[in-house]
């Protein structure tokens, strides 16, 4: 067995850390947790890396994917805070524009098919910046979302895939699982995250299972449903 991460989420909205449900960002309210207050991402954050020992925070800048604004300086604070923590962050980036205005974070950006008008915005972004980024493809109601190509074409892909079933995030329906395993099998040794639809550790697990390399996880996390104890354990059998 290999190493398997589970990596927090924070979805940031108005300033604050809110509940992802279902892709449905305009009704995204405040999140109620047991780690914080939702205006205080900061202790959220601590507690969440705490919780699942990841060395990474993904953050999903709503503000910047929906283009009403950014959460830049925020992630900036967050990121003095969390020195030992990378940040993986996506704030809808369509170009090399977008990106290199979040270089100086020293972040790893997080691209979105969703975000994205064509393919060649990628193999510019993917040329400019290598496998510093990671690509999400984004999955909706609609099916894929984004560039054609970016989901047939294995060749396009990084060395490290989110699979993004925006439907599933924060709905408690479990992980489409057949999606992952196919994904995984073409994607040939590249690293594999799930997001979206994790329930509790028999999930994780069973994302586990497949090779893929780590998890994303927000609402399973902060209602409890996946403890500490529980990761720890997944990630010791899997480094057993």
């Amino acid at each position: 067995m290999g190493d398997f991460a589970v990596i927090p989420t924070l979805d940031l909205k108005d300033g604050a850390v809110v509940h992802a449900k279902a892709g449905n960002r305009a009704d995204y309210r405040p999140i109620a947790s047991p780690f914080g207050a939702a205006d205080d991402p900061l202790v959220i954050a601590r507690r969440l890396l705490a919780v699942t020992g990841s060395p990474s925070l993904y953050i999903a800048d709503l503000d910047a994917i929906g283009g009403t604004g950014n959460h830049f300086e925020l992630v900036r604070g967050l990121g003095y805070a969390l020195p030992d923590t990378t940040l993986w962050i996506d704030a809808g980036f369509s170009d090399v524009a977008d990106c290199a205005f979040w270089l100086p974070l020293g972040a790893t950006l997080v691209i979105g098919t969703e975000s994205l008008a064509e393919v060649d915005d990628w193999r510019e972004i993917h040329g400019a910046f290598g496998e510093s980024v990671v690509l999400s493809l984004d999955f909706g109601t609609d099916g894929s979302r984004g560039p054609e190509p970016l989901f047939s074409n294995p060749a396009l892909w990084p060395q490290r895939l989110i699979a993004m079933d925006l439907t599933r995030v924060g709905a408690d329906t479990g992980p489409d699982v057949d999606r992952l395993k196919a994904i995984i099998a073409v994607a040939k040794g590249r690293a594999v995250f799930a997001a979206g639809g994790v329930r509790d550790a028999q999930d994780l697990a069973a994302i586990a299972s497949l090779q893929a390399h780590g998890a994303l996880l927000a609402t399973a996390l902060h209602s409890e449903a996946v403890t500490q104890n529980e990761i720890a354990a997944l990630l010791r059998e899997r480094r057993s």
